[in-house]
């Protein structure tokens, strides 16, 4: 009976988001919102009917969250695709790296001088707030690829490097705290899970990206196999990525990340311009398979097929990744220890600490004022955090410290949900607003000249 009436509300659930899609895109709400308040409802503060707990289901949250992350940064990776010799490249590495540092340092700093942490937990603190989150921004990232907004792809960007050198951070401060092995004065997390994690994670993934991506066009090109089933070309992609990567004691989200990005490139470099891409299209749309299957083998269209295939499908699973992973998070509300978390960094996060480091991280750069505003303002934070925390805690970080560092990381991503998402649509439609006006008055000055 149990089973029959979680049926019924997730099918309800899917449901009604199909029907209100477009009817949320032009409201201040987020689906994100939906499913907390979804969570919260099936949670032992409502129905009663999931009760996940953050101290004894450490594990299979870590493993939700994480395929969650990595299947939302194949995503973005396919979704950003300039080179990386494009300037547009500097806004989203200066974001990931000094930013985040500058946000992982303001962090530990307070809990150290308002909390009284070891210096080890508050490390680990701004490690696990820093990064923003890939899954939960969908709204403010990249909507197709070719999308030349630099606020866009400044955020898209940023949520998908950032995972990944938020991670050497994590490692640092289980170091600090005598959980992980980081070598006299730091030297082995400086080499390994510094420098050898963060340049490897990337190499491995593109050329896996790459390889995987020419033997599947030669195969289609040359003797017409390989056809269909892109959707185990994603999955396979990403898991072969991470896995190698992990073995390599490398950056695992980078690596996926950078496979995507590869993908990407790989399908620019070989296909003849934008009339391959309406071409893909048009066949997609027909009932009749063939017809796709005919276009899919196409030595011109072949890579623009493979690219919007592996797309569109790694699209689908983030949002049913998304569903889960927040309606989790909801449900598990219940069991969070309040008392022991510091409400007061909420808003020191979201308006003070998060927005200086966009701002200093930024300055002198090509963005407007008004973009690094929006860039700091929409610093969200959600899955990457709850898998962070996940494994933190599953690495033996004492209670004393977890019950504060669920409570503190928790209050921060649901805050996030709730402020960001209902800042969201208002925001940037009045962004695009402005960019059109912006794109207008530089027409109407150029045909006047």
């Amino acid at each position: 009976m149990n089973f029959a009436l979680w049926s019924v509300l997730v099918g309800l659930l899917l449901i009604l988001m199909a029907l209100s899609g477009t009817v949320l895109a032009r409201l201040p709400l987020s689906s994100a919102m939906l499913y907390l308040v979804a969570g919260l409802a099936v949670s032992p503060l409502g129905l009663d009917m999931l009760a996940p707990n953050p101290r004894l289901h450490t594990l299979l949250l870590e493993r939700l969250a994480e395929v969650v992350v990595l299947v939302s940064l194949f995503t973005a990776g396919l979704k950003l695709s300039p080179g990386l010799s494009d300037r547009r490249w500097l806004l989203p590495l200066r974001l990931a790296l000094t930013s985040m540092v500058m946000t992982v340092a303001a962090v530990a700093g307070v809990a150290y001088a308002v909390l009284g942490w070891p210096v080890g937990a508050c490390v680990l603190l701004g490690a696990i707030l820093a990064p923003t989150d890939p899954v939960l921004a969908s709204d403010v990232q990249v909507q197709r690829p070719g999308d030349r907004d630099r606020l866009r792809f400044a955020l898209t960007g940023e949520g998908g490097l950032n995972d990944g050198t938020a991670f050497p951070f994590v490692m640092l401060g289980l170091g600090l705290m005598g959980l992980h092995e980081i070598g006299a004065f730091g030297w082995r997390w400086l080499m390994v899970d510094a420098i050898w994690s963060s340049v490897l994670g990337p190499v491995v993934g593109a050329l896996l990206g790459l390889a995987i991506g020419r033997l599947v066009l030669y195969l289609r090109r040359e003797h017409k196999e390989a056809v269909g089933l892109d959707d185990f070309l994603a999955m396979g992609l990403v898991a072969l990525s991470y896995g190698v990567a992990q073995l390599l004691h490398a950056n695992g989200f980078l690596a996926v990340f950078a496979a995507g990005m590869a993908l990407r490139r790989l399908e620019q470099s070989q296909t003849p311009g934008p009339a391959s891409q309406k071409t893909v299209e048009k066949a997609k749309a027909q009932p009749d398979q063939s017809i796709a299957d005919a276009v899919a083998v196409h030595p011109q269209h072949a890579p623009a097929f493979m690219a919007q295939a592996v797309l569109g499908f790694n699209e689908q699973i983030e949002r049913i990744g998304e569903v889960a992973v927040v309606i989790t998070i909801g449900a598990m509300l219940w069991s969070v220890k309040w008392h022991q978390g510091a409400w007061w960094l909420v808003p020191l996060l979201l308006l003070v600490i998060r927005p200086g480091a966009v701002a200093l991280g930024l300055l002198r750069s090509s963005s407007s004022g008004g973009q690094r505003w929006l860039i700091g303002w929409f610093g969200i934070r959600g899955v990457g955090s709850l898998y962070y925390l996940m494994y933190a805690i599953n690495h033996g970080v004492p209670s004393q410290l977890a019950d504060p560092l669920i409570a503190l990381t928790l209050s921060v991503v649901v805050t996030s949900i709730v402020v960001h998402g209902l800042s969201v649509t208002p925001m940037m439609a009045a962004y695009e607003k402005t960019v059109r006006k912006t794109l207008r008055r530089r027409g109407s000055s150029g045909a006047r000249k």
